[in-house]
């Protein structure tokens, strides 16, 4: 047993999501969105090197030494894999890990929306799950994958940086990928994947003008493309695709974008404050014949109005989900505020209004 995996107990027992280690600080953890201290002493560099070597791939160790960041999987079997990231800073060396829990929970357990689930079920397109960093997009995509194993035969076909959750085949054949150990790039991997015979696709995240390009190629070709975003609106998702091509390619992208995706979800976590935990709140857009029109004409603009009156396809605006989340009494008026789209509609909510420089 490696001397840190005691610290990843700790964690998992805690119900805490990720573990900081950084040299001349002591260890913390992230508790339902909170850092707490661990009681434990200062880390050193030199000892805090010597136990993040202990569970690190010597080629990961290498990469680490010659770039000064680096990122791989760890598991302990029994009790969870971890997305683990070292970084070199001011002070030496620094880890942060990510607990990827054992057991996929159902979108029905997670609370999900019921058209979330509907979506494993498409037969091809693109679907993008989309948020800030620790939003719950990789647990969100998990429920969807774990739907469409449950309730198709299909091959799936996971490229990821690391692996995160994992899929033991049930109805489907699942295979996963990990970028720079089974495949050097996400678009290597989904050049690869085109003649491996996929029905279903997830990329981990898209990144870069090839890897987007390859994804609506795959989506357009009669395949079900599953990726992620660091954007914070259905609208903005839609923008962020085209910008990444030239100017004199993006109407053709616009065209082709319009026909093949199927949905956007952007989702923002928030702290309870009813009960330990926390909990999502997602704005929905499905590519309706009336979003469909407005990406093509290049008016994204006006897909919030869309979103707005396509209740009844199961789409939702994110500031009506957080409403309904401050009216159940789930979240804080704080956080709302803090986290919405247009936090003129928050305000009302707050004893005292702050000032809003970027309302300015």
């Amino acid at each position: 047993m490696a001397k840190i995996d005691a610290f990843f107990k700790l964690l998992h027992d805690q119900g805490a999501s990720d573990l900081h280690m950084v040299s001349g600080q002591p260890p913390a953890m992230r508790i339902h969105g909170d850092m707490e201290r661990i009681k434990y002493k200062i880390l050193d560099n030199d000892s805090l090197r010597a136990m993040l070597y202990e569970i690190a791939p010597e080629d990961k160790v290498k990469v680490f030494e010659e770039t000064g960041d680096v990122d791989f999987g760890y598991e302990i079997p029994g009790l969870a894999r971890y997305r683990a990231n070292f970084f070199m800073q001011k002070y030496g060396v620094a880890a942060v890990f990510r607990e990827i829990p054992s057991k996929i929970l159902t979108a029905e357990q997670l609370g999900l929306p019921s058209v979330i689930s509907k979506l494993a079920l498409l037969p091809r397109g693109l679907v993008l799950v989309t948020g800030p960093t620790g939003s719950g997009k990789s647990t969100t995509l998990a429920a969807i994958i774990d739907q469409a194993n449950r309730s198709r035969k299909d091959h799936i076909i996971t490229v990821e940086d690391p692996i995160e959750f994992v899929h033991q085949s049930q109805g489907c054949i699942v295979n996963h990928r990990e970028v720079g150990l089974h495949t050097k790039t996400f678009s290597a991997a989904l050049r690869g994947a085109l003649r491996e015979d996929p029905d279903i696709i997830l990329v981990g995240e898209m990144r870069d003008l090839e890897t987007i390009s390859l994804a609506i190629e795959a989506a357009s070709t009669g395949h079900l493309v599953f990726g992620t975003l660091h954007t914070s609106s259905a609208a903005k998702t839609v923008d962020r695709v085209i910008e990444v091509f030239p100017a004199n390619q993006q109407e053709q992208v616009r065209s082709t974008l319009a026909d093949g995706l199927r949905a956007v979800i952007a989702q923002v976590l928030f702290k309870r404050i009813d009960k330990k935990g926390r909990c999502a709140a997602m704005e929905i857009m499905i590519a309706t014949p009336a979003v469909r029109n407005l990406i093509r004409e290049g008016k994204t603009f006006q897909i919030p109005s869309s979103i707005q009156v396509g209740k009844r396809f199961g789409m939702q605006l994110l500031d009506d989900a957080i409403m309904e989340l401050l009216n159940k009494g789930w979240i804080s008026a704080e956080e709302a505020y803090a986290k919405s789209n247009d936090k003129s509609k928050f305000r009302s909510f707050l004893k005292t209004p702050p000032t809003d420089f970027t309302e300015a």
